[in-house]
């Protein structure tokens, strides 16, 4: 198998090191350079030409969200960005980022370890992702397509819209939410995400959508103009309330290697609320999803897709669309028409 050649960007020496021998203990990936600031990393990129770059977003002469900004419409490489808890990791999402991975905390048991393990998962996963220079570019795309909204979106209160994804999804959520009207039925998402960032997430989509966006809590209603985006350490399951439809966090083992799981999200959506949901599976490494999507077609749901070409990593999509699971397979800017005829 191919050899995947990494950058580490990083101005502290020990974390630089840590990082540096912890991934080249994987037989893939070798640590080709380390690089103490983004102007050495700069040279550093023209010199060895690597596959992956993993950058700090704190740095001192210019910080890692400006030096992707500035890098990527030149040199088109994936980049993980580590970080301290920050919302300033969306920041770097924003300007082309494929994925995140926050630093460990010292005080927590195998954190470093753990740390590592993901950040080898996520450095393979990042191989064959799709590089834009500024992923704000595709939510200005998706803003200058028209979409229509349908007369009777009103009625469909008893509907829900699940939503899954991984890497390079919280941009393509953003985007989507982005076309949505307020008056769309109660939205579920599952984006594979680490604790603390998703509550960080669910405010920043709060700000910038028109919904009232949260982290769920057991108990939350699902209903019109409400999203609820499950915790980064928690399954979430929808459940059933009388006349409504209620959500569930619960503390489990991971699934597919996620917690939350979009599959865990899926197979309770297929059971509960069956053909009145709308299930859409987003760009993400892996295969998470696919299993509860099937299921949710099954029950007489609605699918979808998003397309291999608007995707940062077709993974998670391809494997829905190649077992059967997905009904509509199509750009993210197609989405929002595709979900409007689908609720008619």
């Amino acid at each position: 198998m191919r050899i995947i050649r990494v950058l580490v960007v990083d101005d502290s020496m020990v974390f630089r090191e840590a990082i540096s021998r912890g991934i080249s203990m994987d037989s893939r990936i070798e640590v080709v350079g380390k690089a103490v600031d983004p102007y050495d990393a700069r040279d550093k990129l023209l010199e060895l030409n690597p596959d992956v770059m993993i950058c700090d977003v704190n740095m001192p002469k210019l910080n890692g969200v400006e030096f992707i900004r500035r890098l990527l419409p030149q040199y088109k490489i994936p980049i993980i960005v580590v970080s301290s808890i920050s919302d300033v990791v969306f920041d770097a999402m924003d300007a082309g980022a494929v994925d995140f991975l926050s630093k460990p905390d010292a005080r927590t048991p195998n954190g470093f370890d753990n740390f590592i393990k993901e950040l080898i998962i996520k450095v393979k996963g990042a191989l064959n992702a799709r590089v834009s220079s500024g992923n704000s570019t595709q939510v200005n795309r998706l803003n200058e397509n028209k979409v229509i909204q349908p007369s009777n979106i009103n009625a469909a209160n008893n509907k829900v819209i699940a939503i899954g994804a991984s890497t390079g999804g919280t941009e393509a959520i953003y985007a989507l939410l982005k076309m949505l009207p307020k008056t769309m039925p109660g939205i579920v998402i599952v984006q594979h995400i680490p604790p603390l960032f998703s509550k960080m997430f669910a405010e920043r989509l709060n700000l910038q959508t028109q919904f009232n966006v949260k982290e769920a809590q057991t108990g939350d209603v699902v209903e019109a103009g409400k999203i609820l985006i499950a915790p980064g350490d928690k399954h979430m399951k929808i459940k059933k309330a009388g006349d409504k439809y209620i959500v569930e966090t619960l503390q489990g083992n991971k699934v597919n290697g996620h917690c939350p799981s979009v599959d865990v999200l899926f197979e309770s959506v297929a059971k509960i609320v069956g053909k009145n949901a709308v299930g859409i599976i987003l760009t993400g490494m892996g295969q998470d999803g696919a299993v509860g999507l099937v299921a949710m077609r099954r029950a007489g749901a609605r699918t979808i897709g998003q397309d291999e070409e608007s995707s940062v990593v077709y993974g998670m999509p391809k494997v829905a669309f190649e077992i059967g699971a997905v009904e509509k397979q199509v750009p993210l800017s197609r989405i929002p028409n595709i979900l409007f005829d689908m609720l008619k």
